[in-house]
C-alpha cells in the first residue's frame, strides 16, 4: 500500500504542474490544463466524437483554450487492416495524421474526450496507446475530460477553430508492445494473464457485438475486468490507485508480470492497458489490437463460452 501512496503523490505532483513535459504524467487535472494548455511545446488534443455524443461542431462551440481538434472516429486513428476493423493504421498514414495536428517528437500531447463514461474515456486511452506504440512518450490524458473542465464556469472556454501548423512526426514503432494473434495464442498456452475488458455478458458468451465478432465467448483462460469498472461510477474520472488495486485482486489479476488486454476491437482494451501499465506501473502489459474481431474470425482459434444456450 505504501507503493500506491507514492504513486498517487507522483500523479498529484505532475497534475499540479510540478512535473512537466520531460516526465509527462499519464493523467493531468483541470488545474494543469488551465495553467499549461497554451504553452509552447504543448498540444491539447480534443478528440470528442460520436461515441460520446459529440462532433467537431461541439468543439467549435467551445473547447479548452488553444486545443486542436481531431475526431477519433472519423479522422483515421483506426483503420480496417486485413479485413479486421479498428486496427492501428499503417505507420506512414498515422504519422501524417499526427503531424498534421502540430505534433512532433518534442511535443507534450494532452488528450481529452468528453468525459461521460468509460467507453468515452477509451477514446482518449486508445489515442494515448497509439502514440506510445509509435514511440512517443510525452503524452497525458485529462482526467475527467471536457465535462470536468466545463463544469467550473470560471474556466475559460474558447470558441472557433485552431488550425495547427503541421510538423513532421516520425514514428519509432515498438513491436514489443504489439502482439499479433500468434503471439496471443502462444501467450495463452504459456499461462500469460489474458484480460477481457468487455462487459461481462460478452465475456461469458451470452451476447456478442455481431457487427465485429463472429463467435460468442472469449479466449480460453481469460479473466474478465469490464471497462466500466475502471472509472469512478463508470464516469470520466479514473478510480484511485488503491481502488484499482482492490479490483485487480478481487478478480485475480496480478499487479505485475506479462499481461495482454483485449476486447472487441482494441478500444476498451486500451483502457485496461492504460490502468495496468500507466497507472499501476505494470510495463509488461500489452494490447491485442485485433482482439475478438480477429480471434473469432479465425476458425482455428479456440473459444471458451462459459454460458451456453444448448
Amino acid at each position: 500500500m505504501k507503493r500506491i501512496t507514492i504513486l498517487a503523490a507522483l500523479w498529484l505532483a505532475a497534475a499540479s504542474g510540478a512535473v512537466f513535459a520531460a516526465t509527462a504524467s499519464p493523467l493531468v487535472d483541470i488545474d494543469w490544463a488551465k495553467q499549461n494548455s497554451c504553452k509552447a511545446g504543448v498540444v491539447v488534443l480534443d478528440i470528442r466524437n460520436e461515441l460520446d455524443g459529440h462532433s467537431k461542431l461541439d468543439y467549435l462551440r467551445g473547447h479548452i483554450p488553444c486545443a486542436v481538434y481531431s475526431d477519433y472516429m472519423k479522422d483515421g486513428w483506426r483503420a480496417k487492416v486485413n479485413n479486421i476493423p479498428g486496427m492501428l493504421p499503417p505507420v506512414p498514414q498515422i504519422e501524417k495524421l499526427i503531424g498534421s495536428l502540430g505534433i512532433d517528437g518534442n511535443t507534450h500531447v494532452v488528450i481529452y474526450s468528453a468525459g461521460t463514461n468509460a467507453l468515452d474515456m477509451g477514446s482518449a486511452t486508445r489515442v494515448y496507446w497509439t502514440l506510445k506504440v509509435l514511440g512517443h512518450d510525452e503524452v497525458s490524458i485529462l482526467d475527467g475530460g471536457y465535462n470536468a473542465y466545463a463544469a467550473d464556469k470560471a474556466n475559460k472556454i474558447e470558441t472557433g477553430m485552431n488550425t495547427p501548423k503541421p510538423k513532421a512526426f516520425v514514428a519509432h514503432f515498438r513491436k514489443d508492445m504489439y502482439p499479433a494473434e500468434a503471439d496471443v495464442e502462444k501467450a495463452a498456452k504459456g499461462g500469460v494473464v489474458l484480460i477481457d475488458n468487455r462487459p461481462s455478458d460478452q465475456y461469458l458468451g451470452v451476447n456478442r457485438t455481431a457487427a465485429t465478432v463472429k463467435r460468442n465467448g472469449t479466449i480460453p483462460g481469460a479473466k474478465n475486468l469490464p471497462e466500466s469498472w475502471l472509472t469512478d461510477n463508470n464516469g470520466g474520472k479514473f478510480r484511485s490507485a488503491a481502488m484499482l488495486v482492490k479490483l485487480y485482486k478481487d478478480v485475480g489479476i496480478p499487479l505485475k508480470g506479462e499481461e495482454i488486454n483485449f476486447c472487441n476491437t482494441g478500444h476498451w482494451a486500451s483502457l485496461g492497458w492504460f490502468v495496468s501499465s500507466e497507472l499501476l506501473g505494470n510495463k509488461q502489459a500489452k494490447v491485442y489490437d485485433g482482439s475478438m474481431a480477429e480471434w473469432s474470425a479465425d476458425p482455428k482459434a479456440a473459444m471458451e463460452q462459459k454460458i451456453k444456450f444448448e
